[in-house]
């Protein structure tokens, strides 16, 4: 009610605006306990999340508020991205919301305050409960961009619960470059180099403008490299019909408009991997059924962020509620067996 009621005058903001508005909302505001494992509860690359319902990266970009994320029902916060010196990211205007479409683009471009001020952050943290992983990239003018994650790697190994490899965002030139097939089996082997023996799990953010041959190829090297998990996907620099005013906008997609193509992309990779590598559904994703629809394709948890911007704080516990009427519905004793089922 209270998001019903604030709505009208954070639209009327500019996005980025009404963005750090509501960051600051949630550090000043108390901060409740994460959600206890409940029946959805499901383990995945030896983390038990309490449910499967994640706050996607781009969110919390710095991680000043994971603890806030976590309070409203998330079962886990993926902060960043963060790359290793800080950045301002591209030039503003970079942030529109397509209400009519329930969409937003963004070319942000990975601004953020730097490896060291976020992982001071975590270090304040440590000891609290809750599922905090860090979404890695590299800097725009970076001499080496491998180096860069694996700098990152070493740095965040002790202090985030498991760190995502983004190699899919459409806003830093040349980045998407990585998921070819010879610079990932680069990319990949520094990171896993530079993983202590004890480090976390490590998952891999894939775009969803692919092609055939690109998926074959990804599924191929992540489960020779043995990832922990693949997080499908990014925004799309595709355009499907939309009819909101900044949809000649550059940038990546995201919102309702993704929610098929990120769907078959999700399908795409369990064909290709065969069940054998976790995998997380990101992307269009506004209700309980879309998280439903994307686990019984696969999908072992879900992310969101997009849907947070039209849908409101509380959405979170409103699809873990639904998810479990639907397992109840479907005759599932556990969240894991309904994981491919479709």
């Amino acid at each position: 009610m209270l998001f019903r009621l604030a709505r009208p005058a954070l639209f009327a903001l500019d996005p980025e605006v009404a963005h750090r508005t509501t960051i600051a909302a949630l550090k000043m505001s108390p901060v409740r306990k994460p959600a206890p494992p409940g029946p959805l509860a499901i383990e995945v690359a030896g983390l038990r999340f309490p449910n499967p319902v994640g706050m996607a990266a781009g969110f919390d970009k710095d991680g000043e508020v994971p603890d806030a994320i976590l309070g409203l029902g998330f079962g886990s916060v993926e902060i960043g991205s963060i790359t290793p010196r800080p950045q301002a990211g591209n030039p503003k205007p970079r942030l529109f919301r397509l209400a009519e479409d329930r969409a937003v683009i963004n070319r942000m471009g990975f601004n953020n305050g730097g490896a060291q001020a976020a992982e001071a952050r975590l270090r304040r943290r440590e000891g609290r409960a809750g599922i905090v992983g860090v979404n890695i990239g590299a800097n725009k003018d970076s001499a080496d961009r491998v180096a860069d994650y694996a700098l990152l790697t070493r740095r965040f190994a002790p202090v985030a619960s498991y760190l995502t490899v983004n190699i899919s965002s459409p806003n830093t030139p040349g980045l998407r470059a990585l998921q070819d097939e010879g610079a990932l089996v680069a990319l990949l082997d520094a990171v896993l180099e530079a993983r202590p023996a004890d480090g976390p799990p490590v998952f891999l953010k894939v775009a969803p403008d692919l092609e055939p041959a690109d998926v074959d190829a990804i599924a191929r090297i992540a489960l020779d490299r043995q990832l922990d998990a693949l997080i499908v996907s990014n925004t799309t620099i595709s355009r499907p019909p939309l009819v909101s005013r900044h949809a000649g906008e550059g940038g990546g997609l995201s919102g309702a408009p993704l929610r098929d193509l990120a769907h078959t992309r999700l399908r795409d990779f369990r064909r290709a991997t065969g069940g054998a590598i976790p995998l997380i559904g990101v992307g269009g994703i506004a209700s309980a059924e879309d998280a439903w629809v994307r686990i019984r394709a696969g999908a072992s948890l879900v992310q969101l962020y997009s849907a947070m911007v039209y849908e409101g704080p509380g959405l979170a516990r409103r699809i873990t509620r639904g998810l479990e009427e639907l397992m109840r519905r479907d005759g599932y004793a556990t969240l894991a067996e309904a994981v491919g089922s479709e």
